[in-house]
């Protein structure tokens, strides 16, 4: 099992900046890939963000792809999703989640879950 706990939702304003953590513990955190996901209001739980285990291979979705990082400190078990250029339309509850072997942006390929954190982007 892994567990995962994410941390540095909030509320910003337009054009500003926040940086999410997920703690891993558990299972070897260095051999997972893992994914950052969203879910708005109504709207379906999307991919944002993935790495593998080394963080040397990432993807993005379009919609985030050269404002969002993702990276990895597995010596703190911890992976990151820095965000930048918030827009109105980045509010959702942001999710973490792990998977054994490959990165992957289907979410339906992610065995483990956190509870969210939830980010507010203001006009």
């Amino acid at each position: 099992q892994v567990q995962l706990v994410e941390s540095g939702g909030g509320l910003v304003q337009a054009g500003g900046s926040l940086r999410l953590s997920c703690a891993a513990s558990g299972r070897t955190f260095s051999r997972f890939a893992m994914g950052w996901f969203r879910q708005a209001p109504g709207k379906e739980r999307e991919f944002v963000a993935t790495i593998n285990w080394t963080g040397y291979s990432t993807a993005y979705a379009d919609s985030v792809k050269g404002r969002f990082t993702i990276s990895r400190d597995n010596a703190k078990n911890t992976v990151y999703l820095q965000m930048t250029t918030l827009k109105p339309e980045d509010t959702a509850v942001y999710y973490c989640a792990a998977r054994e072997r490959n990165i992957a942006q289907d979410i339906r390929y992610y065995d483990y879950w956190g509870q969210g954190t939830q980010v507010t982007v203001s006009s």
